[in-house]
C-alpha cells in the first residue's frame, strides 16, 4: 500500500483554515450596509463552503477505502519493460 489510511486526516487542516476564512468574512459581512458587497460577501461563504465540502468528502473518502487517487507511480508494477536498469554510481572516495 502507498500510502496510508491516516493520509485523509490531514485534510483537517485545510478545513479548519477555509472555514475560520469564513467565519472572519461573515463577521466583516455584520458590519457592511450595501446590499451589493453583501451579496458579493455571501458568493464568497458559499465558494467556502463548497470547497470546505469537496476536502472533507475527499478525506472521508480516503479514510474509508484507503486508496489514493491515482496509482502509486506504478511502485507495485516493478521497472518497464524494455527499460534498462539505471547504472548506479559507484561509492565516493573519502580524501586523506
Amino acid at each position: 500500500m502507498c500510502m496510508m489510511r491516516a493520509a485523509g486526516l490531514l485534510a483537517v487542516v485545510p478545513v479548519s483554515v477555509l472555514l475560520t476564512i469564513s467565519f472572519f468574512v461573515l463577521v466583516a459581512l455584520r458590519k457592511v450596509d450595501e446590499k451589493g458587497v453583501k451579496a458579493f460577501g455571501y458568493v464568497v461563504v458559499a465558494l467556502l463552503w463548497l470547497a470546505t465540502l469537496v476536502i472533507f468528502s475527499g478525506g472521508v473518502y480516503k479514510i474509508a477505502t484507503g486508496r489514493p487517487k491515482m496509482p502509486c507511480m506504478m511502485m507495485d508494477k516493478g521497472p518497464m519493460m524494455g527499460m534498462a536498469p539505471m547504472p548506479m554510481p559507484d561509492k565516493p572516495k573519502m580524501c586523506k
